[in-house]
């Protein structure tokens, strides 16, 4: 009998399970800093930590609303892996070939998903475990925040996951039968920038450096240090795993670190405010002219590059490649559910100079042919194989009347030598969200020009505190 749950629920109930007992753990030699399952209830109704447990319900549906507009509005924002490509080359796929080990496959695999659950998860737990509620703020913050910096350029700059652009590199995380699913429902494999598997624990060891600068102490004497020694011993897991596992460009890196970091200032500066609401109302989130004149200048800068450069620019070039293909590699793309009556139109395009196969295929089909990493092709021969010779291109429509109905689109090159290069256009009927997309990119900005601003007028600010006062 197989393992009956899935990637997802496994991962959350060992998390769930382990929260107490590395909580315990961490807080050994303090356990003044524990506070007794008994009173938890209290202690969560008392320091007002109600919203810090609703961010992850509404996380779970602002990330599902903003997965909504990612395909949808990819015709008309296209791709920008080929320039990623065309600066870094092919350096991650000489790290999987390295270190290439089935073990290491299947400990990084697991590490990838659950680490990054965990310590979303674990931040905010863990202190308010600990009875500090400035950190406990902080952490939800640096999850939250984090994400909605990430949305425009998961929305206007997909960057392809590097298994699908360099020849060779196998989806060692993706391509496995009891992975297959999950990833493939919750990753649209073009959001590659920025990697908040970077950005995230970053964005959490500034925070912790703000906050114990703030308390005038050395990083040695705070009482959480063991726990960021935890977070920081994680980070080059990541930064190796994110090459290996055939998922992220190393381009990816730079953008989450300084994503981190405006994500670090803005929640060190706004939690003692977000604490003050009770006593100052909403005037205690009224930023100065000059900050709220940047944030807002940030935000118009931001939307018309998005609409003026972006939207039907160089990214939406019809001889650009959205995949590549070696020989003998299958590499496969994701027609999602956007609705239960219209089709979604699938183009693929052959633009480069070698012959491919393609096939569009159920995803339920898939499973038993993921294994290890890879998709077995000789065993899809059966199915409605397409041939496209250089220049060639496949339109079908693909009919999804249930939301079980998701559908792969199979890419191989079954040559010897060459690379397959494929663009891949699949048009759904809800692609009119882009004007919503571009809406919900606007507080990306508009936090960027708050810390900017913040930076630059913090004297500014100051002192219309006290003309105020």
């Amino acid at each position: 009998m197989g393992w009956p749950f899935g990637p997802y629920e496994t991962v959350l109930g060992i998390i769930l399970l382990m929260t107490i007992p590395l909580q315990r753990l961490l807080t050994r030699d303090e356990p003044g800093m524990r506070v007794p399952l008994s009173e938890l209830l209290e202690e969560i109704k008392e320091k007002g930590y109600k919203w810090h447990i609703s961010i992850f319900v509404v996380m779970y549906v602002f990330k599902a609303f903003i997965d909504q507009h990612n395909e949808a509005i990819k015709p008309r924002v296209g791709g920008f892996t080929h320039y990623v490509h065309g600066l870094e080359g092919g350096f991650t796929l000489w790290v999987q070939e390295t270190f290439r080990n089935g073990v290491l496959s299947d400990v990084l695999s697991f590490h990838y998903l659950f680490v990054y659950l965990f310590l979303i998860w674990f931040s905010p737990m863990y202190y308010i475990l600990c009875r500090d509620e400035v950190m406990a703020d902080k952490a939800v913050l640096n999850y939250f925040v984090a994400y909605v910096l990430a949305v425009p350029l998961y929305l206007f700059f997909n960057i392809e996951v590097t298994s699908s652009f360099l020849p060779g590199m196998d989806a060692l995380m993706y391509h496995r039968s009891w992975n297959l699913f999950f990833f493939t429902e919750a990753d649209p494999l073009d959001n590659g920038v920025p990697s908040l598997h970077m950005g995230i624990p970053l964005g959490l060891l500034a925070i912790n450096r703000l906050h114990v600068k703030g308390l005038g102490i050395e990083m040695r004497e705070w009482r959480h240090r063991e726990f960021d020694l935890f977070v920081l011993a994680n980070v080059p897991i990541y930064l190796f795993s994110i090459q290996y596992l055939g998922i992220h460009w190393i381009s990816d890196v730079v953008p989450g670190a300084m994503l981190a970091i405006i994500c670090a200032l803005f929640a060190h500066n706004m939690q003692p405010k977000l604490r003050s609401l009770r006593e100052n109302g909403l005037t205690s989130l009224i930023p100065a002219r000059k900050v709220a004149y940047t944030s807002a200048l940030f935000s118009l800068i931001g939307a018309s590059i998005l609409l003026a450069v972006v939207v039907d620019g160089p990214g939406t070039d019809e001889d650009a490649p959205t995949m590549r293909v070696g020989p003998g590699d299958v590499n496969l793309d994701v027609i999602e559910v956007h609705s239960l009556w219209h089709p979604a139109d699938v183009e693929i395009r052959n633009v480069g100079d070698e012959s491919v196969e393609v096939l569009i295929i159920h995803r339920d089909e898939v499973e038993g042919h993921a294994k290890g990493g890879v998709i077995e092709w000789p065993s899809l021969s059966d199915y409605d194989v397409h041939l496209l010779e250089p220049g060639d291109s496949l339109n079908q429509q693909v009919e999804t009347p249930s939301i079980f109905d998701g559908h792969f689109v199979l890419v191989t090159n079954q040559g010897g030598s060459g690379i397959g290069e494929v663009r891949i256009t699949i048009e759904y009927v809800d692609g009119s969200l882009l004007w919503s997309a571009i809406i919900s990119s606007i507080p990306a900005f508009a936090i960027t020009g708050l810390v900017i601003g913040g930076l630059f007028f913090s004297e500014d600010e100051v002192g219309e505190k006290i003309a105020n006062e």
